[in-house]
């Protein structure tokens, strides 16, 4: 995140801590396979940044449980995006690789934030870009409301109300050498 965008937020707490991220994971683990039995065909997807360490953790913890590797992917959107158009700069776009075959596969597609349902939206035009799922599922750490498209997940973390001026920022080690839960506030 740039500075002038840090300096318009206010930090107002800690929603999750590192141990509570863990707990959380843990629970969502056993909550995928107990929804889906154990299913070998079933692999979970990120989307493309913090849904990615959502992903390989998830596969880890649902390996340890079901005692078999668990198939992940990477999913960027950013090529699927309907705001493309209301960025700044254009980015450069190249549509990539989700790393296996998704035909006839139970894909969990993982999420750090849900919030209005545009980027689910834009990772269910990717995946489908790439096959035919037999079934899709939506992991998330956080579902903090807002929806403005008729998406829900089936495994969710923890809800949190928010207003439309806080912002949830997940911190993964993996991506940001941090490892927590944030509710900011912009502050005009």
């Amino acid at each position: 995140m740039s500075e002038a965008k840090q300096a318009q937020l206010r930090e107002k707490g800690r929603l999750m801590s590192a141990s509570e991220i863990e707990r959380t994971l843990v629970r969502l683990a056993h909550q995928i396979v107990e929804k889906t039995d154990g299913n070998d065909s079933i692999t979970l997807v990120g989307i493309k940044r913090r849904g990615i360490p959502l992903a390989e953790r998830l596969a880890s913890l649902i390996g340890t449980i079901v005692k078999k590797p668990i198939q992940t992917g990477v999913l960027d959107i950013q090529f699927y995006r309907d705001d493309l158009s209301t960025h700044d700069v254009r980015p450069v776009v190249s549509e990539g690789e989700i790393g296996f075959d998704v035909n006839a596969r139970h894909v969990v597609l993982c999420d750090d934030v849900l919030y209005t349902g545009r980027t689910i939206r834009a990772a269910l035009d990717a995946l489908f870009a790439h096959g035919r799922p037999s079934c899709v599922q939506l992991a998330v750490l956080i579902d903090r409301g807002h929806r403005e498209l008729p998406i829900e997940a089936t495994y969710v973390g923890k809800h949190v109300p928010t207003s439309s001026r806080e912002i949830i920022e997940v911190k993964f080690r993996e991506v940001d050498n941090d490892e927590q839960v944030l509710l900011v506030e912009r502050v005009d």
